[in-house]
């Protein structure tokens, strides 16, 4: 299982960042291009993405990996 994937607010743009990594891995003009990036980097790794609003709370997770107990997710 590779890196959680989580996109935040950052320097006024939205940027997908790998948990632990002090840098990003890429910055996007809004959240939703952000969050699609971070699900096809969560889909590969095999890992989660969780997405943080603008105050840095987080808004959504989602899991890619192989969940032994899945959450019973209505989100996606």
């Amino acid at each position: 299982m590779g890196k959680n994937q989580w996109v935040v607010h950052h320097d006024n743009k939205w940027a997908v960042k790998g948990e632990g990594n002090s840098r990003v891995t890429k910055t996007f003009n809004t959240q939703k291009e952000a969050a699609n990036h971070a699900r096809e980097i969560a889909k590969n790794q095999k890992s989660e993405v969780i997405i943080q609003n603008r105050h840095g709370r987080i808004r959504s997770k989602d899991s890619y990996g192989n969940d032994p107990c899945p959450p019973k997710d209505r989100e996606h």
